[in-house]
């Protein structure tokens, strides 16, 4: 494998040198790096350049956003994969060897991930590496990205590497413009084109925990990655091996934002998106939130889900916050 890692930047002056030191210290050399900075106004770019090491290679960009940057990083890059890290997150030394065990166990897959952690923000300070233990390196390979997402999400933006050429071929692979769910759209496409996807449940990638995260967005709106999704499937886009799940997940998602309407005392567009996803509606999840929904008072049906999502969260991030 020769890996170009794709690293988008918009003011990030406090990470940036961090993350890309812990790509050039991995046990598996990169092929290169790729920072793409994004009209940043902090400094950060001159960082980046002050590391003077020539396998980084820095290009900018008026500000067009974080979409638009990692686009803008796969048409520069010159490996045979593509892996990507924000430059908030962090490598740990082995990401890039895990990855490559994960394609030496399933040489078909055009998708391979990693599982990874939270840290707190840590600034100006290269996390310490954590010991990822042997017992969680086995490769497990996925027939369905969709099914597998709905148990745990199995990695994130920065813990996962596709084939260049695939990306390519999805023109554009990140929709300009959207900083909420453009990655999940992306993964999901190139899952729906990849015969297997290849994973190692361990956390090789810290994601620090930031209050200004573009993964934050108001959690009941229906994304329109999620809707473009299910058009998708409706026309017969997606290929039929995958159509019904894909119709099932979206359906899944929509319980979930009904949950959070519950969860913020919106019984009204609970139930409003309960019916929106009645092809889930056999579901045990379905039925179980039309139960909270009509029955329970919506202090308790609220309290009950930002149980839910907290232990949701913890567990996908592999551990406490550090």
């Amino acid at each position: 494998m020769k890996t170009s890692v794709v690293i988008p930047l918009y003011n990030k002056a406090g990470y940036v040198a961090s993350a890309v030191r812990s790509v050039l210290a991995q046990t598996r050399p990169p092929h290169e790096v790729i920072v793409v900075d994004d009209g940043s106004t902090d400094g950060s770019a001159a960082i980046v350049r002050a590391l003077d090491d020539p396998r980084v290679r820095l290009v900018q960009q008026a500000n067009a956003g974080v979409s638009a940057a990692r686009n803008h990083g796969i048409a520069l890059a010159t490996g045979d994969w593509i892996a990507f890290l924000d430059a908030d997150d962090w490598y740990h030394p082995g990401m890039l060897a895990a990855l490559a065990r994960a394609h030496a166990a399933c040489p078909e897959a055009a998708l391979l991930g990693a599982s990874a952690r939270r840290i707190g923000p840590l600034a100006g300070a290269d996390p310490e590496p954590w010991d990822v233990g042997e017992q969680f390196q086995e490769v497990e390979v996925v027939d369905d990205l969709r099914q597998r997402w709905m148990r745990t999400a199995p990695f994130c933006s920065s813990s996962v590497a596709i084939r260049t050429d695939l990306l390519r071929r999805m023109d554009p692979a990140f929709t300009p413009g959207e900083s909420h769910g453009e990655d999940l759209d992306l993964w999901f496409r190139v899952g729906d084109l990849s015969p297997k996807v290849a994973l190692v449940n361990a956390p090789y990638a810290a994601v620090r925990e930031l209050p200004d995260s573009l993964s934050r967005r108001n959690p009941l709106s229906f994304p329109p990655w999620l809707a473009r999704m299910r058009e998708r499937a409706l026309r017969g886009e997606i290929p039929a091996r995958h159509r019904r799940s894909a119709l099932w997940f979206v359906g899944q998602q929509q319980v979930t934002l009904a949950r959070e309407a519950l969860s913020a005392g919106n019984r009204r567009l609970a139930l409003r998106t309960l019916w929106e996803a009645r092809r889930a509606m056999l579901t045990r999840r379905w039925l179980i939130t039309c139960v909270m929904a009509l029955a329970l008072p919506a202090h308790v049906a609220g309290q009950w889900q930002r149980w839910r999502l907290r232990a949701a969260e913890a567990y996908a991030h592999e551990g406490p916050l550090q």
